[in-house]
C-alpha cells in the first residue's frame, strides 16, 4: 500500500471517529459544563499520551516543544469555539459550517491549486448542505462560534504543515499539544461554571466510558494521526479528508441516534464522497509533479507546474 493510500485511510478513520464523537458527547454537554468536560477529555488524553511516549519525553527537543506549544494553543481555541458553538446551535448548522475549514485551509496556506480542486470542494460543500438541509436553522451566536472554529482549524492545520519537519517526533509533539490543551481547559473550567471535580463526581460508568472514548479515540488517536499525516501530504488534502466528518456524524446519527434516513441524506452522502474523491485525485496529481528533496510538497514551486487543461478549469 502506498504512503498516499495509507495516509488517506488514516485521515478517513480520524473523520469517522470525529463524526461519532458528536453523538458520543451529546449527553455529556450543557452550556455550563463545556470546559469541565473538555478538561476531563484532554486530561485523559494527555495522561495516556505521556504514558505511551514514556521515557522518550526526556529527549524532547526545543523545536518539538515550540511546535507543540503553538499548535496546542490553536487546538485549545478550535475545541473551545466548536464545543461552545455546538452547545448553542443545531448539529446540522454546525456540521455545515465546520466543513468550511476545507475551503479556508488552502487559502490560509497560500496553495495555488488547480481550479478543478476547488470544483471538488464545491461539490463536497453542496453535499454537506444537502445532507443537513432538513435541520438548518436561522444563524445565531453558536453558528458564529463554529465559523470561527472552522477558520482556526484551518490555521491549525496550516501551522502544523509549515512548522513541522520530518525530524520532529510526532508522538512527543502531540503529547505537548495535548498537555497544553488540558492545562488551558482546566484553567478555563476553574473560572467558569461547575468545577472539574464536581462534574467528574457526577459522572456514572457510562459517562466515564464516553469520556475515555473521547480522550483516547477522538483525541490521542485523532491528533497523533493528524500530526503524522501532515508530514506525508499537504494540509489541503488533510483538511479535505477530515472535511468528510459531517458525513460520518450523519451516518452515526441515523444508525444509532434515531435520525431518519432520507433521500436528501443519501444524495448528500453521494455528493460528499464524489467531491472528496475528485479533489483528492486532482491534488495528488498536482503535488506529484514536484516535491522537495525531503519528499514533502513545495507549495510555491509546484504551483508553477500546470496540469494540461487544469489551469483554466477545463
Amino acid at each position: 500500500m502506498t504512503v498516499n493510500r495509507r495516509t488517506d485511510l488514516l485521515l478517513l478513520a480520524v473523520a469517522v471517529v470525529w463524526g461519532s464523537s458528536y453523538l458520543a458527547a451529546a449527553h455529556l454537554l450543557t452550556p455550563d459544563t463545556v470546559f469541565p468536560v473538555l478538561a476531563l477529555r484532554f486530561g485523559v488524553a494527555a495522561a495516556a499520551m505521556v504514558v505511551l511516549v514514556g521515557a522518550r519525553m526526556r529527549s524532547l527537543r526545543r523545536e518539538e516543544l515550540l511546535v507543540g506549544l503553538v499548535c496546542g494553543g490553536l487546538l485549545s481555541v478550535v475545541l473551545a469555539l466548536e464545543t461552545l458553538g455546538l452547545a448553542r446551535t443545531s448539529p446540522s448548522n454546525a456540521g455545515l459550517i465546520i466543513s468550511l475549514a476545507i475551503v479556508f485551509t488552502p487559502l490560509l496556506g497560500r496553495q495555488r491549486l488547480p481550479v478543478t480542486f476547488y470544483g471538488g470542494l464545491l461539490i463536497t460543500l453542496v453535499g454537506v448542505a444537502v445532507l443537513t438541509t432538513g435541520g438548518l436553522h436561522a444563524p445565531g451566536l453558536g453558528d458564529g462560534l463554529v465559523l470561527l472554529a472552522a477558520v482556526v482549524r484551518a490555521l491549525h492545520l496550516t501551522v502544523m504543515d509549515r512548522l513541522g519537519s520530518p525530524a520532529l517526533d510526532a508522538a512527543r509533539t502531540t503529547a505537548v499539544q495535548l498537555l497544553v490543551a488540558a492545562a488551558v481547559f482546566l484553567l478555563a473550567a476553574s473560572v467558569s461554571g461547575p468545577g472539574v471535580g464536581q462534574v467528574g463526581a457526577s459522572f456514572g460508568p457510562g459517562d466515564w466510558a464516553v469520556t475515555l472514548y473521547l480522550g483516547l479515540g477522538a483525541t490521542v488517536f485523532a491528533f497523533a494521526a493528524q500530526m503524522w499525516a501532515v508530514r506525508h501530504t499537504s494540509s489541503s488534502r488533510v483538511s479535505l479528508l477530515l472535511g468528510t466528518e459531517p458525513l460520518w456524524a450523519a451516518a452515526f446519527g441515523m444508525a444509532f441516534g434515531g435520525a431518519p434516513v432520507t433521500a436528501a441524506a443519501v444524495a448528500g452522502a453521494v455528493l460528499i464522497l464524489a467531491g472528496v474523491n475528485w479533489a483528492r485525485s486532482v491534488e495528488a496529481r498536482h503535488r506529484a509533479l514536484y516535491t522537495r528533496p525531503d519528499g514533502r510538497p513545495d507549495d510555491n514551486r509546484v504551483a508553477a507546474v500546470a496540469l494540461p487543461g487544469e489551469v483554466h478549469g477545463r
